[in-house]
């Protein structure tokens, strides 16, 4: 086996950033449902997980920060979508598996 290595340092560290960012279970689950409804505005998001408004804005606000996800105001509406192409190729894996 060789000396070089297989993965970048850096390529790891931001990586492993982004999968700590996404890796909270209500961050997933905002990730699966904005993935799964396409363009969902931050109504649809607290009430489809049962979640207060408060908590699902402070963890949209997390993903914001990180560049996982970007919104856009539509009419009244602030509509969210994945905008990190590693996590939509992650999230789209993840939803499309039926089993775990």
């Amino acid at each position: 086996m060789s000396d070089e290595k297989v993965c970048a340092d850096d390529m790891i560290e931001e990586i492993s950033r982004k999968l700590k960012v996404c890796g909270h279970p209500v961050r997933l689950k905002l990730l699966c449902l904005i993935h799964h409804q396409g363009e969902p505005c931050v109504t649809n998001l607290w009430t489809c997980l049962g979640e207060s408004q408060p908590v699902i804005s402070q963890h949209l606000a997390v993903l914001k920060e990180n560049r996982i996800v970007d919104s856009t105001v539509q009419g009244n509406k602030r509509i969210y979508t994945i905008v990190d192409p590693f996590i939509l190729n992650l999230v789209s894996k993840i939803v499309d598996t039926k089993e775990v």
